[in-house]
């Protein structure tokens, strides 16, 4: 089943069940898929450009919820928390940790990085690899750390 279909499928549970916290999330996430379709001259969008909305909208999610513990809004991170688990739900599969450093040592190796003057040619490598299965921010710290030593 598509994402585009499993979201259908849970926005309709959602409705029976009179989950309003899931049913915001789900109706946000098809707004925001509605948009990207918009912006591709309405065209349906495939699997893969769907998780990329997702990995986008996800991002957002957490950059709020950091907000909201920096200002110790405790009642706004609980609901925040709340909304980025449903939405996470349906994002591709992320890889783990050890997995990009071993794709970072891997395209370090390929490329014969050896400085931070690298950095980029590394990350542009890297990043087409990795769309949608990983955190930028995971990937960015993993580069450092390799061409720093």
């Amino acid at each position: 089943m598509s994402v585009y279909d499993q979201l259908n499928s849970d926005l309709k549970d959602a409705m029976r069940a009179r989950d309003k916290v899931r049913l915001g999330v789900i109706r946000g996430l098809k707004s925001q898929i509605m948009n990207a379709e918009v912006d591709n001259g309405n065209q349906k969008l495939t699997d893969e450009q769907i998780s990329s909305v997702v990995m986008k909208e996800i991002k957002q999610q957490k950059e709020s919820l950091e907000e909201f513990q920096k200002a110790n809004r405790d009642d706004l991170v609980k609901d925040q928390s709340a909304k980025l688990k449903i939405a996470e739900e349906y994002a591709p599969k992320q890889l783990s940790e050890d997995e990009v450093e071993a794709i970072v040592n891997q395209t370090i190796e390929q490329l014969h990085a050896e400085s931070m003057a690298d950095f980029g040619k590394v990350m542009g490598a890297i990043m087409p690899k990795v769309k949608g299965k990983a955190d930028g921010s995971i990937i960015n710290k993993l580069v450092k750390k390799q061409l720093q030593s």
